[in-house]
């Protein structure tokens, strides 16, 4: 005699029922709810433990004391103790003769590399290359002075900042907007520029731009235009322009002039660190 098959039950519901479709009353299995509950405890033990309910002035402490911040200052609190003997070497030696002390000039480029990067890079770029309105680390070119004694004290003192009464200090006059010169005069002093280091926009009108930059330019840009460095008047000459050298540009440049300001370093960082960028800086490639 063959056994009837068993037929599968439907399990109970839970009453409700959606346009006659009827929702079943499966239970989580035990070891899930217990999961879930166990993590409940351990979200509320952790909250009391740690950091975790944030307020109007910092979050709650925990009982157990426990700060990332107060973790990470004392790391570097312990590195810099560690350090505290090479970077007293590095702020005290001569700076022309760190370059001979392979142990030192190597710590100083290791550490100046990070200086750059925390706090010169927005400016210059992160390969120092610069941007417009920000010079270029990388050439030659540079306004007061690129030997090791005088990047440590642009560093250390900035560009026509009101913060350090030794920044250092020029101000192009703005020769149109304060009618110094006319617009035509103007015209013509932009082609006479022009054509120092290339081709002006209107060859006709360089021999009488020629005349009123010997009038009004000379006196701080030279007067064959290759500048003087120590009074930060760039060199016109060299094709390297620091805002752009198109017409367009140095028709703004003359009319409303430029004032780019760098901030004094020396009251920010230690001297260690200002000679370590310095040096870091100079043995870039540029510079004297």
């Amino acid at each position: 005699m063959s056994k009837k098959p068993v037929q599968k039950q439907d399990p109970e519901t839970t009453g409700h029922s959606w346009d006659g479709i009827e929702e079943f009353n499966n239970p989580l299995p035990k070891w899930w709810v217990w999961v879930f509950y166990i993590c409940i405890v351990w979200g509320i033990w952790y909250s009391i433990a740690y950091p975790a309910w944030p307020g109007l002035t910092g979050a709650t402490a925990g009982y157990k004391g426990f700060s990332t911040r107060a973790n990470v200052a004392a790391d570097i609190a312990a590195v810099e103790e560690s350090n505290a003997a090479i970077n007293e070497r590095l702020a005290s030696a001569e700076l022309t003769e760190i370059s001979a002390d392979a142990e030192l000039n190597g710590y100083a480029i290791s550490a100046g590399s990070a200086v750059f990067k925390t706090w010169c890079a927005q400016c210059h770029g992160s390969g120092a290359a610069g941007a417009k309105g920000y010079p270029n680390l990388l050439d030659d070119s540079w306004l007061w002075g690129g030997t090791i004694e005088d990047i440590h004290t642009t560093v250390s003192h900035g560009i026509r900042n009101e913060e350090d009464d030794d920044a250092r200090y020029s101000e192009m006059p703005a020769f149109g907007r304060d009618e110094l010169l006319e617009t035509a005069q103007i015209d013509e002093v932009v082609n006479y520029v022009m054509s120092l280091s290339g081709e002006p926009q209107d060859a006709s009108k360089v021999e009488a731009g020629a005349v009123v930059f010997e009038e009004n330019c000379a006196a701080c840009h030279a007067e064959d235009g290759t500048g003087d460095i120590y009074q930060g008047a760039p060199n016109l000459t060299d094709a390297i322009w620091l805002y752009g050298g198109d017409y367009a540009t140095l028709t703004e440049t003359v009319t409303n002039s430029r004032y780019g300001v760098m901030p004094p370093w020396s009251g920010r960082l230690t001297e260690a660190q200002v000679r370590a960028v310095s040096i870091y800086v100079h043995q870039l490639g540029g510079g004297e």
